[in-house]
């Protein structure tokens, strides 16, 4: 039986990744996850699945994860996102900087067959446009979007310098089923959140800003084509191909939950100043067979129903 190693593997992306490489039935998995973001109960439970709750930092962790041969590494570990990084730039710099180097470390010395990297759209800083995977010029805007460049640069070290397989996937904003609300959360549960509580909708800014967001089953499948028949050393964004405001969002969850609350319009935050963001996803259409299947208003459907069957009470504590 192949196994798979997965650092963070009890996030929202790590779990649905998880349950769909189970679904191919010859898989064992493990997981390496610290639960600092991601939950226990987002683990399948099932005898072809260990979880090792530890830091990527901890050597002995990784040891123990990497004790038998491994064929694919999915690395999404990290100190998640920008605005816990911009609170925490130290520890940010740690787990995704350090604990990436020591998950490519334990990978090459093991001789893994593939590794796929989870970067992030935000690596592009703040330009508008279709962004492509050919852009060379970065301007990361935040320590977190820094630190998940930087992963590519240890990534394609390894690639060339060590013989090390490993492909780069950039994450636009993946939303869905595996993600509860909170203080460093992404804007849909915590709009689902704020729906749910009939309270108001806080939009920082305009609320004309886009976002590319993409189902996390669509994530999921995206991940798994670049895993299987991606050339080594390939970059792809992983995202739906389509802009949508912040504003059309808020709209849509408040009508989905009924809230009656409405929208307020708050200052921007600093560190947020990307007005438009948009997948150019044409080379993983064509080179991975990439087709993101699941729109918006679906996608936000089918969060709600999830967020329904959970325990919401220790969120934002």
């Amino acid at each position: 039986m192949a196994r798979v190693v997965i650092t963070g593997g009890a996030g929202a992306i790590g779990s649905n990744l998880v349950r769909a490489l189970l679904r191919e039935s010859v898989v064992e998995v493990v997981i390496v996850d610290d639960l600092s973001s991601g939950h226990e109960q987002n683990i399948p439970r099932d005898d072809r699945v260990l979880f090792l709750r530890g830091s990527i930092l901890d050597q002995s962790v990784l040891d123990r994860a990497f004790n038998r041969p491994v064929e694919r590494v999915f690395h999404l570990a990290a100190n998640f996102a920008n605005l816990s990084s911009v609170h925490e730039p130290e520890k940010d710099l740690l787990v995704n900087g350090l604990g990436t180097l020591r998950v490519l470390g334990t990978a090459h010395r093991h001789g893994v067959r593939r590794f796929v990297y989870a970067s992030s759209s935000c690596v592009y800083g703040g330009r508008c446009g279709a962004l492509a995977e050919s852009m060379q010029e970065f301007n990361p805007g935040t320590p977190y979007a820094a630190t998940k460049l930087l992963g590519e640069r240890y990534v394609e070290f390894f690639s060339r310098h060590h013989g090390l397989d490993a492909v780069i996937v950039r994450y636009f904003n993946t939303y869905g089923p595996g993600e509860l609300p909170g203080r460093y959360r992404n804007v849909i549960p915590n709009f689902f959140y704020s729906a749910m509580k009939s309270q108001e909708l806080h939009i920082t800014g305009s609320g004309e800003e886009t976002r590319d967001f993409n189902f996390v089953e669509d994530t999921v499948a995206g991940t798994i084509r670049a895993s299987e028949i991606a050339s080594s050393g390939a970059v792809y964004n992983i995202g739906s191909g389509r802009e949508t405001t912040i504003l059309t969002v808020a709209t849509r969850i408040n009508q989905i939950v009924g809230n009656p609350a409405g929208i307020e319009f708050v200052e921007e935050r600093k560190w947020d100043t990307v007005p438009r963001r948009l997948a150019s996803i044409e080379r993983a259409v064509s080179e991975l067979g990439y087709r993101p299947a699941v729109g918006i208003d679906e996608g936000l459907q089918k969060t709600y129903e999830w967020l329904k069957e959970q325990d919401l009470t220790s969120c934002f504590v």
